[in-house]
C-alpha cells in the first residue's frame, strides 16, 4: 500500500513538471549551455539557444536581459509563427574575467507574463592560444592589429569602467615602447601591456570606458591617440566605438506588474514617395500600457538625414503620445530603409527600434 502511494506521488510530480514545461510558449532545445574552458585572450564566446513556438499563434521576444555587462544578447526580432524556430544568442566576453562564470539571460515574450531564464557557464583560463599572425592585417605604424578601430560593444550607463582588451603584434624589426601617454576624453582610459614589445611579439591595448561619464545614448564614436617610440608612426590614432544604454536588473513578477511599458502601434512606417531635398514628417503613436510613467530618454536616427523626437517625454499610465520623425532625403535616390531607436525606462524593453521606408523620386 505504501509503495502504491509513493508511485502515485511520483506520477503527480511528473505530471506537474511536464505541465509546467508545456505551459511555456516557446520551448528551447536547452536552457543551460556549458562553454567549458575558454581562453581569456580569444575574444567573445558565442552560443545560440534555438527555440520553437509551441503555441497556436505567432510569438515575439519582447526583451532579453543579461545579468552582466560581460554578456551581450541578440535574438530573433520578428514574431515566430507556430511550429517555427527562432534564436537567442549569448555572447560572453572573457577579457579581464579569469575563473568560473555563471551568467543568466531573462527572456520575456508577448505570449506569457512568466519569464524564461537561460544560463551560460564555463571557466575562463588565462593561457590564451596565440593567434595566427595573418589575423593582424590592420597596420598602424609597426603595430599590426586585427582591426583599425576599437569597438567596445554594448556599454551600460552606470558609474563603472568597462574594460576591453585588443591584441597587437610588433611587425617591425626593433622593440616598441609605450610612453605612458595618451590623449582621450575623460571617460576613456588607456594602458598598454607590456610597455615594451619586442619584434614579432604581442602586446595588449587595454581600453576602459565609463558610460556614466559619457552620458549619451546609442552609438557613439570617439578618437584616441597613443604615444610610442615607434619610428614609423609614434603617435597612433584610433577610433573608439560603443553603444550605450541603460541596464535594468531582471524585474520580479510584482515589479513587472507595476512597471512602465512602452508599446508602439506599429514597428514600421511607410513614408511613401518623397521628393529630393524635401523634408517629410510622420508620427508613430505609442501608449504606456504599464502602471508607472514612461520616460522617453532619447530618440536617435541611424542617419544624419533623420530628425526624431518624442512629442511628450513623460507619458502617464494609460496615456498615448508619439515619436515625430522627419526625413530629409537630401541627394538620396530610390528606395530608402532607415531606423529610429527609442530609449526609455521600460525595464522589459528599454531599447526599441522602428523602421521606415521611403521612395525618393528623382
Amino acid at each position: 500500500m505504501v509503495r502504491k502511494r509513493l508511485w502515485f506521488l511520483v506520477l503527480i510530480l511528473f505530471s506537474v513538471t511536464v505541465s509546467a514545461q508545456q505551459s511555456k510558449p516557446i520551448q528551447f532545445r536547452e536552457e543551460l549551455f556549458d562553454f567549458g574552458n575558454i581562453a581569456e585572450g580569444d575574444g567573445p564566446a558565442v552560443h545560440e539557444f534555438v527555440y520553437t513556438n509551441v503555441t497556436g499563434r505567432p510569438v515575439k521576444i519582447l526583451s532579453v536581459q543579461a545579468s552582466c555587462g560581460c554578456t551581450t544578447p541578440d535574438w530573433s526580432k520578428d514574431p515566430v509563427s507556430p511550429g517555427k524556430t527562432g534564436f537567442i544568442q549569448a555572447s560572453f566576453n572573457p577579457a579581464g574575467r579569469p575563473g568560473y562564470f555563471n551568467k543568466t539571460l531573462t527572456v520575456t515574450t508577448d505570449a506569457d507574463a512568466s519569464q524564461i531564464v537561460l544560463q551560460i557557464k564555463g571557466q575562463v583560463t588565462t593561457a590564451a592560444a596565440k593567434p595566427a599572425v595573418t589575423e593582424f592585417q590592420a597596420a598602424n605604424g609597426n603595430w599590426k592589429l586585427k582591426t583599425a578601430s576599437f569597438n567596445m560593444g554594448k556599454v551600460y550607463l552606470k558609474d563603472e569602467f568597462v574594460i576591453r582588451e585588443f591584441t597587437f603584434v610588433n611587425g617591425g624589426s626593433k622593440p616598441i615602447t609605450y610612453l605612458d601617454k595618451f590623449t582621450s576624453p575623460k571617460y576613456i582610459r588607456i594602458d598598454v601591456q607590456p610597455k615594451t614589445v619586442g619584434p614579432g611579439l604581442q602586446g595588449k591595448i587595454k581600453l576602459s570606458y565609463n558610460g556614466k561619464l559619457r552620458n549619451q545614448y546609442g552609438f557613439q564614436s570617439d578618437n584616441v591617440e597613443i604615444q610610442t617610440d615607434d619610428e614609423l608612426n609614434p603617435v597612433k590614432s584610433f577610433s573608439v566605438y560603443a553603444t550605450l544604454e541603460d541596464y535594468f536588473l531582471p524585474p520580479t513578477g510584482e515589479e513587472l506588474a507595476k512597471a512602465p511599458q512602452l508599446r508602439f502601434a506599429d514597428s514600421t512606417i511607410d513614408f511613401g514617395r518623397v521628393k529630393q531635398n524635401t523634408v517629410s514628417t510622420k508620427e508613430l503613436p505609442f501608449t504606456n500600457t504599464g502602471k508607472k510613467d514612461i520616460n522617453i530618454r532619447s530618440v536617435q536616427g541611424n542617419c544624419t538625414c533623420i530628425s526624431a523626437t518624442a512629442v511628450k517625454a513623460v507619458v502617464k499610465p494609460g496615456e498615448s503620445s508619439s515619436i515625430k520623425i522627419s526625413f530629409d532625403p537630401q541627394d538620396r535616390k530610390g528606395t530608402q530603409t532607415k531606423a529610429v531607436t527609442v530609449y526609455s525606462n521600460d525595464p522589459q524593453n528599454p531599447v526599441q527600434r522602428v523602421t521606415f521606408t521611403a521612395y525618393v523620386e528623382y
